[in-house]
């Protein structure tokens, strides 16, 4: 346990670690935006093909 809280700290004051920390949440932050984007285009492409699909005889 002493030794996992050492790693703990080593990270913490390391700034290579915090640079990694801020581009995993960046990551995130763009992975989230990607989702949503997907989600409307798709909500959007469905909308129109059923609306094309009425209007055709």
């Amino acid at each position: 346990m002493k030794k996992l809280m050492t790693m703990a700290r080593q990270f913490r004051d390391d700034e290579n670690g915090a640079a990694m920390v801020e581009y995993t949440i960046l990551l995130g932050i763009i992975t989230i935006a990607v989702i949503a984007s997907v989600i409307t285009v798709g909500a959007w492409v469905g909308t129109q093909w059923t609306s094309l699909a009425a209007t055709l005889p």
